[in-house]
């Protein structure tokens, strides 16, 4: 999404709290903040603390150029705005254990770099559909969770635990680590996703379209599958591509059930 087109949709939903104060006090409320924008440069009372706290709690701060606010119009914004994001995001250290706990083989599906929100809404709705136990994004590069992201998922990402991590190259050794295979779907892999092993603890990696999975990440993987392509174009989307291998998934789960 545009900045114009975000702006225009955070008024309307009432999505933005505006000055240092505020936002600390959302903070210290609980509320899930997406991200916070600070106007470089800007020296403000308490602001420090301010981007302390976000550092903390893994709230991405990112810093802009003024004129980036005036997109805002007559707000006080005192240069500092902070996005109320419309999930509450869990810690993936505390999911897993759970998921065990349930008796459970995990399903988690890990984008790396999707920043389309309408390509992550349209993933985490299928990811739900198919029994998926979470979803995890990065805290920096990937799209935000907004409403807009919720209304493409149908929904779905109220439901679906959804993991923000500061580094997925750690995430991923984190969960091979604890017994998940790491599975990259990928045009470069070798093996057809039908005909690899899919069931059991498992995380499915996808990438960004343009330029795909990070190769830190496709060294560390178990695996590389791809989607048979026998046509001119030679992609699929990705959220298309997550639907076709996770439903694989879900069918190869199913009858290790059995």
């Amino acid at each position: 999404m545009n900045s114009e087109r975000w702006h225009r949709r955070a008024r309307a939903t009432g999505d933005l709290l505006y000055g240092v104060h505020p936002i600390m006090e959302a903070l210290d409320a609980g509320r899930e903040i997406e991200r916070i924008t600070v106007q470089d440069g800007l020296r403000a009372e308490g602001l420090a603390e301010l981007t302390a706290v976000a550092r903390q709690r893994g709230i991405p701060v990112k810093k802009v150029p003024s004129e980036w606010f005036l997109r805002l119009g007559q707000r006080n914004h005192q240069g500092v705005v902070a996005a109320i994001s419309p999930i509450v995001y869990q810690r993936l250290e505390g999911l897993l254990p759970m998921i065990y706990e349930w008796g459970e083989d995990p399903l988690l599906v890990l984008l790396d770099g999707v920043t389309d929100v309408r390509n992550l809404g349209a993933i985490a709705r299928t990811a739900e559909c198919v029994g998926a136990h979470g979803l995890i994004v990065p805290m920096t590069g990937s799209a935000s969770i907004n409403a807009d992201t919720v209304k493409t998922s149908a929904g779905a990402l109220l439901h679906l635990p959804v993991c923000r991590v500061p580094n997925t190259v750690q995430t991923v050794e984190y969960l091979r680590n604890s017994g998940l295979r790491v599975v990259a779907a990928t045009e470069k892999g070798g093996t057809y996703y039908h005909h690899a092993d899919l069931h059991g603890p498992i995380c499915l990696v996808l990438g960004d379209e343009e330029q795909g999975i990070d190769n830190r990440i496709l060294r560390l993987a178990d695996a590389e599958i791809r989607i048979p392509l026998h046509g001119r174009v030679q992609s699929l989307n990705v959220s298309v591509a997550a639907g076709v291998i996770l439903y694989e998934m879900e069918r190869q789960r199913g009858a290790a059930r059995r």
